[in-house]
């Protein structure tokens, strides 16, 4: 790769960090759009090579998050656990699916979220907390079914999981988003080792990504905290909209 297209790929990965860090989800989901319509990689060469980019970002989100908010430790590692085994299995299968019928399936995994965000902005909202309005042992329903999705879209978990704290165990949005990114942390490496496995990752792309993601997730996540709750999910749903039609119009 030329310097140019190094130093190029370190500012993508730096405003898809940005993202990353704002929305709890490393950046991923925009990223895989990006690189199908900017490069013309195909679906799983896309997502995994956005995961070369989302590993890192996560990681440093993850600590970004705990540092401002603490992260109940029994709660991250009950979704960690379970999302890794789930992630790992279905990483196994979408390996092999057709790169196309990937692609449609992805969309139509971003509407279905779009439209449950939107409807939640219409809802009337129970009030959130800091704990859990579900004992904790559910929290591993909720990783192996992120974990899955995760490990067939390369991305994905924490967009779910997010969602589901907020609405169903009623914990604020940053606390739903940093135990998104405890439950992401494990389900995306080793979605991304299986990929790599498969040759379904271009590092030589990937890795000035996640350069540029290590360099401005932290932005993102300050940014999260300074918003208000309703424009923080409003700006989530508006997010999962764009990744979308991106996506579909490739």
């Amino acid at each position: 790769m030329d310097p140019l297209s190094f130093a190029l790929n370190v500012v993508l990965g730096a405003a898809l960090g940005t993202l990353g860090g704002l929305f709890g989800i490393g950046g991923g989901l925009i990223a895989i759009p990006a690189l199908g319509l900017l490069f013309g990689l195909d679906q799983q060469l896309a997502q995994g090579t956005a995961l070369v980019m989302v590993v890192p970002n996560v990681l440093l989100a993850l600590w970004r998050y705990h540092q401002r908010n603490r992260i109940d430790h029994r709660h991250a590692l009950l979704l960690a656990t379970t999302s890794l085994g789930c992630a790992w299995l279905a990483s196994l299968f979408a390996v092999q699916v057709d790169a196309e019928r990937m692609r449609l399936a992805f969309v139509g995994f971003l509407l279905a979220l779009a439209a449950y965000n939107l409807a939640r902005m219409f809802m009337a909202a129970a009030r959130a907390s800091g704990g859990l309005r579900h004992p904790w042992p559910w929290l591993g329903v909720l990783g192996g079914v992120a974990g899955t999705a995760g490990g067939l879209f390369g991305v994905g978990g924490a967009v779910i999981a997010t969602p589901v704290l907020t609405s169903v165990f009623g914990t604020t949005q940053v606390v739903a988003q940093g135990l998104s990114l405890a439950l992401a942390a494990p389900s995306t490496a080793v979605t991304l080792a299986t990929y790599g496995l498969h040759q379904h990752v271009d590092w030589a792309m990937g890795l000035p990504l996640a350069i540029g993601g290590l360099l401005s997730i932290s932005w993102g996540v300050r940014l999260a905290h300074a918003l208000p709750e309703r424009v923080l999910r409003g700006l989530f749903c508006a997010f999962l909209l764009l990744c979308a039609v991106m996506l579909a119009f490739r």
